[in-house]
Order: structure tokens, then C-alpha cells, then sequence
């Protein structure tokens, strides 16, 4: 049996202002990891739900936006890699927002958020980092500190119980 050697990936070179939000996209891995934990330690939906509420409400939102308003008009009007990104930004809002089965839904939002960052991170960023002017990413880059904003600590760390 022939062993496959494990891909390795090099860091992407991420211009500084798209920095903060390739950091806010670790935010996102990290939502992830954390339902993921609370669903292998058997941690209350109520609690999860809760974390997730927040985390929609504190991350997820602002950064939508933020992305929607500052990075995706970068790319021309109708670009398809954009139209993917807003696709995945309603429907992970949806399944934010979904209260009628949070089990299944925070399910789905640890695949889909994780895969979403990974579109974004690799391409999409990608994309936007190659067509974009000096200006535009100056322009970006003076937001540069509202996008960092101090990140709050969530008062439940279930996933470390």
C-alpha cells in the first residue's frame, strides 16, 4: 500500500489591509472547532445556541458587511466569485438565524462557515488582492482600524468545561 504524501500548503502572502479581515476569518474557524467541542462534550443546545446568537450578532454581521461594503466592490458588478460569497452570506445568515431545529443548523454552520472562510480565504481574497488598485486597498487600509476592533470574550467558554 503506497502512503499519499499530506499536501502542504504555503501561507498565503495577504496584503496588510486585508489583514484584519483574514483575522476575523480565524474568529470564524475557530466558532467552528468550538460548536464542534460542545457537540462532543454533550453541552446543552440552549448553550450553543446562545454562543451562536452572540457570535452573529458580535462577528458575523459587522463582518458581512464590512466584506460586502469595503471588498466586494472591488470586483466588477456581477462577478461570479462575489456572487458565490453573497449566496453563502444569506444562507449562513439564514442558519443563523434558524430557530426551528438549532441542532441540525449549528451542524450545518461549523461545515458551512469553515468551507465559506476557505472559499473566501483562497480565492476569493485571492482574486481581490490581484485586480485591486493602490487606491482601493489604501482606501481599505484606513478602515483598517474599525475593523479590528477589540474582540470581546464570550461569558459561557462552554467548549473549555
Amino acid at each position: 500500500m503506497k502512503i499519499k504524501k499530506m499536501e502542504t500548503r504555503k501561507p498565503i502572502k495577504r496584503h496588510i489591509a486585508l489583514q484584519p479581515f483574514s483575522r476575523q476569518h480565524h474568529f470564524g474557524l475557530l466558532f467552528g472547532w468550538k460548536i464542534r467541542k460542545g457537540f462532543s462534550r454533550n453541552i446543552s443546545l440552549e448553550r450553543m445556541t446562545r454562543f451562536a446568537d452572540w457570535f452573529y450578532k458580535n462577528e458575523i454581521e459587522p463582518h458581512f458587511e464590512d466584506e460586502e461594503k469595503y471588498l466586494f466592490t472591488i470586483l466588477e458588478p456581477g462577478n461570479e466569485l462575489v456572487e458565490r460569497a453573497l449566496k453563502e452570506h444569506r444562507r449562513l445568515k439564514r442558519l443563523f438565524e434558524n430557530k426551528e431545529d438549532p441542532e441540525r443548523s449549528l451542524h450545518r454552520l461549523e461545515e458551512e462557515l469553515d468551507a465559506h472562510i476557505r472559499f473566501e480565504e483562497r480565492i476569493l481574497f485571492n482574486e481581490i488582492q490581484k485586480v485591486a488598485t493602490p487606491e482601493q486597498l489604501q482606501k481599505v487600509e484606513e478602515i483598517h482600524d474599525e475593523l479590528l476592533n477589540e474582540h470581546p470574550d464570550y461569558d459561557d467558554p462552554f467548549w473549555e468545561d
